[in-house]
């Protein structure tokens, strides 16, 4: 409690809450072109082209000169138009601003009587208070919502059967993936994406963000956003740090590519497939820590939670709960 009280009080100074903002266009030209403002006041550019992703690095490499690569006509997994690619400048490159790199790693508490943990309202709070865009429970909606994410760093088949439950539920989900994922199960990606639900970003290569600096950060977010531009016509506006882990930079970086970083206020240990404890299981961990505004982290290869998800979903419903899209926090 005290670190997480301890680091609320450090935010001020390094965030003003603006955020990035979005100015339209003056001109007619085939590229889009926002110009963004950073919470430090810097100016910075994300361009929507048809040219290949230069990073800070490679663009320093090349001694300033950018080569143009035109991608070719061609057909998408989800049959939508492919969107062109993004590139993006990090803003203060090496932190000179000096925002905190001490490691947090997200603690949510355990929820009881259907009321967030007071962690998870400390987190929040934070986040507020520094004018992140980042949830960890919804503490604006009146409803009795809850928020469906999973984690997808492989596949073994129970995406597939969770995927088969809401459907026939008519429950939407977030699904937060690793480039593997999304490369070796294409046809799920855009079932996932025809269906309605969220594809959300779990970095590429799924690596510790409080451990690596600003430009990796950045090139771990384009390469699963670019990828979905090509392959699937679709652009992820949230993020989820791999492990929970991140800090102040981290944070911030996120926040200036325009993402909303999700974290979770209800979850349990499901992520170990050689530990599975049965579909009871599952279900009595995630009921019973069920609140209103609840985001729950689960993870798609349980066994557990495939076999649980048709009751929990049930059960929700019977205590006057309502299942939400992330597209639809804070209503």
């Amino acid at each position: 409690m005290l670190f997480v009280l301890s680091f609320l009080a450090a935010c001020s100074e390094n965030n003003n809450g603006e955020g990035m903002t979005e100015a339209g266009n003056t001109t007619e030209t085939t590229t889009e072109e926002r110009t963004l403002t950073t919470s430090a006041g810097e100016r910075t550019t994300l361009s929507e082209t048809e040219s290949a992703i230069v990073t800070e690095e490679a663009r320093e490499a090349q001694g300033g000169v950018t080569e143009s690569v035109t991608k070719k006509a061609y057909d998408t997994w989800t049959g939508f138009p492919p969107l062109p690619a993004v590139t993006f400048t990090v803003n203060d490159t090496n932190n000179l601003r000096g925002l905190s790199t001490k490691k947090i790693m997200h603690s949510y508490g355990v929820p009881k009587d259907e009321k967030p943990n007071i962690q998870s309202v400390n987190n929040q709070n934070y986040f507020d208070s520094c004018g992140y865009k980042a949830v960890a429970y919804d503490n604006k909606t009146k409803e009795k919502a809850l928020y469906l994410t999973f984690d997808c760093g492989y596949e073994n088949g129970n995406t597939f059967k969770i995927l088969d439950v809401l459907e026939q539920k008519k429950v939407p989900a977030a699904f937060f993936c690793t480039i593997h994922h999304i490369q070796s199960e294409p046809e799920l990606i855009a079932r996932i994406i025809k269906g309605g639900n969220i594809i959300g970003n779990h970095s590429a290569y799924h690596p510790d963000f409080s451990e690596i600096d600003r430009g990796r950060m950045a090139r771990e977010i384009l390469h699963i956003e670019n990828y979905l531009r090509e392959h699937f016509g679709y652009s992820s506006k949230y993020f989820r740090f791999p492990k929970g882990n991140y800090n102040e930079n981290s944070l911030e970086l996120v926040d200036s590519m325009g993402l909303m970083s999700v974290f979770w206020s209800s979850a349990y240990a499901d992520w170990d497939v050689n530990n599975a404890k049965g579909a009871s299981h599952a279900f009595n961990s995630v009921t019973s820590r069920l609140h209103p505004g609840a985001v729950i982290l689960l993870h798609s290869v349980s066994p557990d939670n495939a076999g649980a998800m048709a009751d929990i979903i049930d059960y929700a419903r019977q205590k006057g709960y309502t299942f939400r899209s992330l597209d639809d926090l804070g209503k």
